[in-house]
């Protein structure tokens, strides 16, 4: 099996980019797919699937016939990650990845913790709203591909471009004006998708503390087992016990890497209606001194700021 996936996978890589004929996902294609899924079905004729790792090493190891797709390559600026690029810059990215609307695309991501997930579903977000069809993200990530026995590479695969001249849809999206807007009115059930220290003001990064007015917390770690995320049945049901508060779930965090795992999670698992990513998250909201609740007091931003250096300096 190993000789023949690695060379059903670069066949196809070369195949996809080159007949230009319209593509499928194969049976058995879902948001969220096994390792083991996903090697038969790259075994069993799968040979247009595109598979695309957007962290690790990837020279010391990879999925066979996989592109090599590096996380920063998906995001905006240092001082606004969460930006979004041009989609004429997502559209040469597609290109040179052999991508076009119909390719089914699988998003694999290191496995290390449950925040390289983030960047597996923020790659997803984004091909989506990009106008690409099939995709999915593999659960638990290459490491528990590696971990099952499945074939591993470390030669890069030859990608024939596409000719794919993507347009970007806000279908998926809100903006810092429509979550001013929402705030404003209560229309929008807001959920902050970091860990409860950053909700609660006790912690935070790239922005200040405190959380959105009106949101409520929901941690992007409550939809995994270790490192792996939950059975389908298990995300629809924790979906089911909070319940939808407003017609329009609006999912953010600092830079909209966590909250992309509450969105996958939310609209791609659970089919809750409208859910949205609110990609720039905090680290927009507060950079205008837009109201927060749970800001820290002066005192704990001192002593907080205070400890971030001495671990800065010492270790």
């Amino acid at each position: 099996m190993r000789h023949r996936l690695a060379t059903l996978s670069l066949a196809g890589a070369l195949l996809a980019g080159a007949s230009g004929a319209a593509l499928a996902a194969p049976p058995g294609w879902a948001p969220l797919l096994e390792p083991a899924a996903l090697a038969t079905m790259l075994e069993d004729g799968g040979d247009d699937i595109r598979v695309i790792h957007v962290t690790g090493d990837f020279a010391a190891g990879h999925i066979p016939g996989a592109a090599h797709a590096p996380y920063a390559e998906w995001r905006g600026p240092p001082q606004n990650p969460g930006a979004i690029r041009p989609a004429e810059e997502f559209g040469d990215l597609l290109r040179a990845l052999g991508i076009d609307a119909q390719t089914p695309v699988a998003v694999v991501h290191s496995g290390a913790n449950t925040t390289d997930m983030g960047a597996a579903a923020r790659v997803y977000w984004t091909l989506k709203s990009l106008g690409v069809e099939d995709l999915a993200l593999v659960n638990g990530g290459f490491a528990a591909w590696a971990e099952a026995g499945l074939p591993v590479s470390t030669t890069p695969a030859e990608i024939a471009p596409s000719d794919f001249a993507p347009t970007w849809s806000n279908a998926w999206r809100v903006t810092t004006q429509e979550v001013e807007a929402r705030v404003a009115d209560g229309t929008a059930d807001l959920i902050d998708a970091r860990p409860q220290g950053f909700f609660e003001g006790r912690l935070w990064s790239i922005a200040r503390g405190g959380t959105i007015q009106g949101a409520g917390n929901l941690s992007h770690e409550v939809w995994f087992d270790g490192t792996r995320m939950r059975p389908p049945h298990e995300v629809a049901q924790i979906a089911a016990e909070r319940g939808a508060q407003a017609s329009l779930t609006v999912s953010f965090c600092n830079t909209g890497h966590w909250a992309a795992t509450n969105w996958f999670a939310l609209s791609e698992i659970a089919g809750v209606p409208d859910t949205r990513l609110y990609a720039e998250s905090m680290a927009e909201w507060t950079a205008a001194g837009r109201p927060l609740d749970n800001a820290p007091g002066r005192l704990s931003v001192y002593v907080t700021q205070t400890r971030n250096w001495i671990v800065g300096i010492f270790g």
